[in-house]
């Protein structure tokens, strides 16, 4: 990473790109680095999530700061991973300072359960101490990895869910909507974001195929004409089928670039953006 992109980028690379159902490519997570300073957002449906941070060039132990969003099992699956191996290695003295993992009450709630059944306590002495699980509330603001971060409810009608606005050292803007069309209530983080991340189920022409509208999300088309509405710069589709993988980037960028005139990114899994 480091011969590719220069010292003082601020850069998000995804983990995973696909929804819950994807067997080409890995769930929707990705890392925000800034100067060497990670922020982790969600870790996909499991260990797998260990073996992405290794080939996207992380050490897994420098994810110090993570947010998750939900509980869906696509998204808090690999946290428990993240847990286990977090207190195991603090157990064996073998991980440098500590860690924390935010999220809204239901998921702090859970990870919290989920620690205690399925870790020997040996290793979950560390959580509470060490190892932090931090509730966060709608509209909370706090300032992590050097970014002004500001959580929000998206609004979800299947799940409790968070996102978030994070104002970067750049001077810039992004907004995460989570994995669900971003709602009315929460225009205003979104609102001329530098970059807005989006989720796309699938392209409008296969929407009589896959179904976005039944399960609550959008389609590309979708997402970029509510970019365009909001003032986006950049438009960032993720969470996505992968029923044609090897032509997603160009299929997905072309109905969006229809219905947007920013800058449309369709990130592969394992690819990194400067921000």
């Amino acid at each position: 990473m480091k011969d590719i992109f220069s010292e003082g980028d601020i850069t998000l690379t995804m983990l995973g790109t696909g929804n819950a159902l994807v067997t080409e490519v890995y769930n929707t997570c990705f890392v925000i680095n800034n100067g060497g300073s990670f922020f982790m957002v969600d870790g996909g449906g499991g260990n797998t999530v260990l073996s992405r941070l290794k080939h996207a060039g992380f050490n897994w132990m420098d994810m110090k700061n993570i947010f998750v969003t939900h509980k869906h099992l696509d998204h808090i699956m690999g946290i428990i991973w993240m847990i286990r191996m977090i207190c195991q290695y603090m157990n064996e003295g073998k991980y440098e300072g500590d860690a924390a993992i935010y999220g809204h009450d239901e998921v702090i709630t859970i990870l919290k359960n989920a620690a205690d059944t399925l870790l020997r306590p040996k290793e979950t002495r560390f959580i509470g101490d060490r190892l932090r699980l931090v509730t966060v509330n709608d509209g909370e603001k706090m300032n992590l990895c050097g970014m002004d971060l500001t959580f929000f409810d998206i609004h979800s009608t299947k799940a409790k869910q968070f996102g978030f606005k994070a104002e970067l050292p750049n001077g810039k803007v992004l907004t995460c909507c989570g994995d669900e069309p971003c709602d009315k209530d929460c225009f205003k983080y979104a609102l001329n974001s530098d970059w807005l991340l989006h989720e796309a189920f699938c392209l409008f022409s296969d929407a009589d195929i896959f179904g976005p509208y039944k399960k609550h999300h959008s389609t590309a088309k979708d997402a970029s004409v509510l970019a365009n509405e909001l003032n986006v710069k950049n438009l960032l589709l993720y969470h996505t089928e992968d029923s044609n993988i090897t032509e997603r980037k160009k299929l997905y960028t072309a109905e969006a670039e229809e219905h947007f005139s920013g800058n449309v990114f369709v990130p592969d899994d394992l690819e990194t953006i400067v921000l």
